[in-house]
């Protein structure tokens, strides 16, 4: 293999829809299998969202997408969106007549060491799903960063310990990948940032110097050390804008006159692609709404 014959025949990955076409047009088709992507935001940004769709998509056939697959997903912090959950399955069309929400395997995980206790079963549960009608090729860590925020302290033995635990989760979640094709995707949280340098500690990682959200600016959890587990870094953004609107009253205000504008807030939400071996720097809006989170074209 040369770098020649990887420009004339570029190696292709399979990928999983998100299920709207501008955010799988900025991903390059969608989440890549055989690696872990992660998805970093503030809260109320929209990961959970954007987790539970791909769940669904997740089932769609390669002609559509998707995977042809059933899904795992691990959730660390609030009880499990069951109910929203259910909406977004009422907007998915599946191919017969199965409820897509029977193919969504759901497992709380509390704490580091329930993870890596039941690494093991999950490779024993992906192998055995292996002949069934929907295998399960995809799996979904909301969040990741939970998982290590109570349990470590600020300490040299605490943090040489957690980037050793780092490797470890994200060793095993590559190895499952690339043994059954799966695709990973990972959510992490964000902490402001204090710091007037670029990135963290001065070091910038992937395409944005720095990362704004809400009007100021923040970094991903878990530090250097845990960015260099994943293959892909995106990152999801919400700013309010302040936009004034017209009163569109015919016979309101005095005389007849259409009254006095009014300001209205609206929430601007847009993925970035932080870092990528396959992807460029891109970017686009999108909208989460009652059926599910869509791109915009502005």
């Amino acid at each position: 293999m040369t770098p020649q014959n990887l420009l004339d025949n570029p190696l292709t990955t399979e990928k999983c829809t998100v299920g709207c076409p501008i955010i799988d047009r900025c991903l390059g088709g969608g989440i890549p299998c055989n690696s872990i992507t992660e998805l970093v935001a503030e809260s109320g940004s929209g990961k959970t969202q954007f987790c539970l769709q791909l769940t669904l998509s997740a089932q769609l056939p390669g002609s559509h997408g998707g995977l042809s697959a059933s899904s795992l997903y691990l959730h660390t912090e609030f009880p499990f969106p069951m109910r929203r959950l259910h909406q977004l399955s009422h907007t998915f069309r599946p191919s017969n007549n199965h409820n897509p929400c029977d193919y969504i395997f759901v497992q709380s995980v509390h704490s580091v060491d329930q993870l890596l206790d039941i690494m093991p079963k999950i490779e024993s549960f992906i192998k055995n799903s292996s002949n069934s009608r929907l295998p399960i090729r995809l799996i979904v860590i909301d969040s990741i960063a939970a998982l290590f925020r109570s349990d470590f302290d600020n300490t040299m033995d605490d943090l040489k310990k957690r980037s050793f635990l780092f490797f470890k989760i994200s060793g095993m979640l590559k190895a499952m990948a690339v043994g059954f094709g799966l695709a990973v995707l990972v959510t992490n949280q964000v902490v402001d940032l204090m710091e007037p340098n670029e990135g963290v500690n001065g070091l910038r990682v992937g395409n944005l110097g720095c990362l704004y959200s809400s009007g100021r600016p923040i970094c991903p959890a878990l530090g250097i050390a845990w960015a260099n587990c994943v293959n892909s870094r995106l990152f999801l953004s919400r700013n309010e804008d302040f936009v004034i609107q017209k009163n569109q009253m015919v016979n309101g205000g005095v005389g007849g006159s259409g009254g006095e504008d009014f300001v209205c807030r609206r929430t601007r939400r847009s993925l970035h692609v932080v870092f990528a071996p396959h992807l460029a720097d891109t970017s686009c809006e999108f909208e989460i709404t009652r059926e599910g989170v869509f791109g915009v074209e502005r």
